[in-house]
């Protein structure tokens, strides 16, 4: 039976609240005005910092996709739990996710006010979020994807991809992209230029910081700068790259 707290709020305003957040090592209260007021916002809560799922697909792959979101437009992407700052601070910090805000809903007000703050104790969590995912207008809710009232953690329907085919449905979404290159290099320049124009967000590995010529010569069996990887694929230099693409 679905749990009658977990009710679709699209037409319904987001909860009036205010956050304790650490900002430059200072106390700010940050309201829901400043977060929503005039803007469009994606957000998604989940049960915890830290956790597994929460660590390993869920912030990592709406941080992966925030300029996507933000090209069709989405203002601002927002990740909400039920954490105190100090852990939403360090937890941002651990997963470099410089794309999306988190959000301390330390006392759960917020959550609560979603009618989604369910109890955990079980597993030592006391009060947290139910997982789920929103679209919001001018602070204003227009869509929600929320799990379904499973046991565990479902993660079926509240994931960026999801979101991202409701606010775009015919947005490409970025692949893993990988480029390694060496300073001063021409043919990196216009790789990364190649990568820039057709949309693509990838993570740059520079020889001497995080990579090494042994480093190239292992992962791509070539000897020349850059290497290209796309989606676990190597697709090789600059050439191979405009080859790719055409």
């Amino acid at each position: 039976m679905s749990n009658p707290n977990f009710a679709d709020k699209s037409g319904q305003a987001v909860p009036q609240c205010s956050f304790a957040a650490r900002v430059n090592d200072e106390w700010v209260k940050l309201t829901t005005d400043e977060l929503f007021k005039g803007k469009t916002v994606v957000v998604f809560s989940l049960p915890g910092a830290f956790t597994p799922t929460c660590s390993s697909t869920h912030l990592p792959r709406y941080n992966e996709l925030a300029k996507t979101f933000k090209a069709n437009g989405v203002d601002e992407i927002i990740c909400v739990s039920v954490n105190d700052t100090f852990v939403m601070n360090a937890w941002a910090a651990d997963q470099e996710s410089d794309n999306v805000t988190l959000i301390p809903d330390g006392n759960g007000d917020f959550t609560n006010g979603m009618g989604l703050l369910v109890d955990k104790s079980e597993i030592g969590f006391g009060k947290r979020s139910w997982r789920y995912s929103m679209l919001v207008k001018d602070g204003v809710v227009d869509k929600m994807f929320i799990e379904p009232d499973l046991p565990g953690d479902p993660f079926e329907v509240s994931d960026a991809d999801t979101m991202l085919a409701y606010v775009a449905p015919e947005a490409k979404a970025s692949v893993a992209t990988a480029i390694l290159t060496k300073p001063g290099c021409p043919f990196c320049a216009k790789a990364k230029k190649l990568l820039d124009e057709k949309g693509f967000e990838y993570e740059e590995l520079v020889m001497g910081k995080e990579v090494s010529f042994t480093s190239l010569k292992a992962l791509s069996g070539n000897e020349s700068w850059p290497q290209v990887f796309i989606g676990g694929k190597l697709i090789g230099g600059s050439d191979d790259l405009e080859a790719y693409f055409a």
